[in-house]
């Protein structure tokens, strides 16, 4: 059996989501979703998400194509869970690119891939949120 494990906040989940978790699950047999808490965003990441991570890992679950949402509570989880569930393939957006090839040093097996960013992302939704209230305030 082939796992793959996907990492990242998936807040306001929309269509590049999907796409990319479907894509990663043709990668293998099982995916695993691994999913930023609010506190390590905030504490890791300096950043809040817009759905709060029992939300995220509601819509998460409910997704065809995941088999398992485990959340990640520090940067140390990578590790932890490529061990635990012997993944095969771990994969994130390519605005990581690069920043998780030391996993290999660990897990020399462990095939590393980044995923390209998709026409929509939840930062450009949340900006385009914030310009359509400021129009509508005016």
């Amino acid at each position: 059996m082939k796992t793959v494990l996907v990492a990242g906040t998936f807040d306001i989940i929309h269509e590049s989501h999907i796409n990319m978790l479907k894509n990663a699950r043709n990668l293998g047999d099982r995916l695993i979703v691994m999913v930023s808490t609010d506190e390590f965003n905030w504490n890791e990441k300096q950043k809040r998400a817009y759905q709060e991570y029992d939300t995220r890992k509601y819509i998460l679950e409910a997704i065809r194509y995941v088999d398992l949402v485990v959340p990640e509570q520090s940067w140390d989880d990578k590790a932890l869970y490529i061990d635990m569930f012997d993944v095969d393939i771990f994969a994130m957006g390519d605005d990581w690119r690069g920043k998780f090839d030391n996993l290999k040093e660990q897990f020399p097996n462990l095939k590393i891939m980044y995923f390209p960013r998709g026409k929509t992302s939840s930062s450009k939704i949340k900006k385009d949120l914030w310009e359509m209230y400021q129009e509508k305030e005016e």
